[in-house]
């Protein structure tokens, strides 16, 4: 168990056995002894579980005192970002805990801008936790909150919030497609993007209100608004376009929602099996045996699937089934995209005819706020037509000629869950569906990744809708327009300020020349 508090200081625990304390000469000096206001955090930064090393970080003013006393120092640190082969040891009681390598960050040239340390020690669980105990008898020192080290870097300037969400997505990418997007992100891409916005909308605001305080004495040069009016009609247009991206860098982030519907026994079960390779799913030959939605998570070429097998669509007077139905429905109104099945046993031997029976159960599948026109939206639907191993070749040629023919139809897939025949075919239309739904996240501009900055950018819009609103009938009202709409574009960034507005002021305008 870790200690949640420094239990003793060094130099009493020192004193108590007759050896004179340390005289730490790190960059702490003239702290107290005991450090107690200073916050100075350590923890595992490598992961839990066993492994080859390690990585201890420490961060804060007494972390040179960690560094002395635990690695040997007696007086001159490491030099910065240096490996150094040290004996780890305990600061009280001496004995060696590992040997390791130790790193010196000074402050400001670490990740969270602090004097900052690192132990990479092995990773058994053994001189993990004798380490952080170590660490926490040292003056000063006590374990991290979770995220607290990348709280720090934001509050030091090292980072902006979308590069600390970016950070986290890093973290947390499962598939290629998200550490692509994620890496992209932390490296500034989205937030260099805002604070260009930032930058021109706090220049709007020095204009506006420079005419507001000074034009009266006329020492404002004429068509500053004029000016004003292009940068804010500029902005929202860039704006807009930020803004029509389809969700796809939110997509990609929290994976496609890809649903499986149709009816009952089509193989719908069987579908997600294969595709997850594992029995995730029971499999009958009883009608509605799926009652509840079975999900799974995919790797789909690099790009993040949540795949969910729904109940069969039917009528039923089960209470339990019925429920089922409703809520496969309920789930597919809610998807990305939606893989029909249909079981091919089912389809009339005429190929014409068999287009006409697709048709018209591509409606009964459609969500019912859905307009007729877009039935066949090729980017919400695949129409999977299982069991072509019970159908003669013949049967199967003239039915996909016939369906080729047909106009306006989802991409149609001729699959076998039963010998695999098709399937591979299939998976390179899911993957060119799903990767057409996120977008590539290398290519173009920087997508938003997030809820809140949708939602933050388009109180930013509105709020330039009030500017033009007011422009020209109350110019006080229309400045705070632009004024609420730096502060929402400051939100997603979690930077904006006063002072950089009269900087401007006075940069861009000779006041009382």
């Amino acid at each position: 168990m870790l200690h949640s508090h420094v239990t003793s200081t060094l130099a009493d625990s020192r004193i108590s056995r007759g050896t004179p304390p340390c005289r730490f000469l790190s960059t702490c000096d003239g702290l107290p002894v005991g450090l107690a206001d200073a916050e100075t955090i350590f923890a595992l930064s490598s992961g839990h579980g066993r492994c080859g090393v390690a990585v201890v970080r420490a961060s804060g003013p007494a972390s040179a005192t960690a560094l002395r006393c635990m690695a040997g120092l007696s007086r001159s640190l490491p030099p910065p970002r240096t490996a150094l082969l040290r004996s780890i040891t305990d600061s009280q009681s001496k004995e060696v805990l590992d040997r390791g390598l130790v790193f010196w960050f000074p402050a400001p040239h670490s990740f969270t801008g602090e004097d900052s340390v690192e132990f990479h020690i092995h990773g058994g669980p053994a001189v993990i936790t004798a380490v952080l105990q170590a660490l926490g008898s040292v003056p000063g020192m006590r374990p991290a909150e979770a995220g607290e080290f990348t709280r720090r870097a934001f509050q030091a300037g090292k980072l902006d919030l979308t590069e600390v969400e970016g950070l986290g997505d890093l973290i947390h990418a499962e598939t290629e497609a998200q550490r692509r997007q994620a890496l992209r992100q932390m490296s500034g891409e989205l937030g260099h993007l805002y604070q260009d916005w930032t930058h021109k909308l706090k220049r709007c605001l020095a204009h506006v209100e420079a005419f507001i305080d000074f034009s009266e004495d006329e020492l404002i040069e004429d068509g500053v608004l004029n000016q004003v009016d292009r940068w804010v009609c500029d902005l929202q247009a860039e704006m807009e376009q930020h803004l029509k991206d389809e969700r796809r860098g939110e997509r990609l982030r929290s994976g496609v929602q890809v649903v499986i519907a149709g009816a009952t026994n089509a193989g719908k079960s069987s579908l997600l099996n294969t595709l997850c390779q594992r029995p995730a799913a029971i499999v009958s030959p009883i009608a509605g045996t799926t009652r509840d939605i079975v999900e799974t998570a995919l790797d789909i070429g690099g790009f993040p699937v949540l795949l969910s097998d729904t109940a069969g669509l039917r009528e039923s007077q089960d209470l339990v089934e019925r429920e089922g139905v409703r809520r496969a429905r309920e789930r597919v109104e809610q998807a990305d995209l939606t893989l029909v099945v249909v079981d091919c046993a089912h389809l009339p031997s005429d190929a014409q005819q068999a287009a006409a029976f697709l048709q018209e159960h591509l409606r009964s599948v459609l969500p019912t706020q859905e307009q007729p026109e877009t039935v066949f939206a090729a980017d919400r639907f695949l129409l999977l037509l299982n069991k072509t191993d019970l159908l003669p070749e013949e049967q199967r040629q003239k039915l996909d000629r016939e369906l080729r023919r047909v106009s306006g139809f989802p991409p149609v897939c001729l699959i076998s869950c039963h010998t695999n025949e098709g399937l591979q075919d299939f998976l390179t239309v899911l993957h060119s569906s799903v990767k057409t739904l996120c977008g590539d996240p290398l290519s173009g501009a920087p997508t938003l990744t997030q809820a809140r900055h949708r939602a933050h950018l388009q109180q930013c819009f509105a709020a330039l809708a009030q500017y033009q609103r007011y422009r020209d009938i109350d110019l006080a009202l229309a400045a705070e327009g632009v004024r609420l709409a730096l502060t929402s574009l400051g939100r997603i960034t979690g930077r904006v300020g006063a002072e950089e507005i009269l900087d401007i002021i006075f940069k861009d305008f000779c006041i009382g020349k």
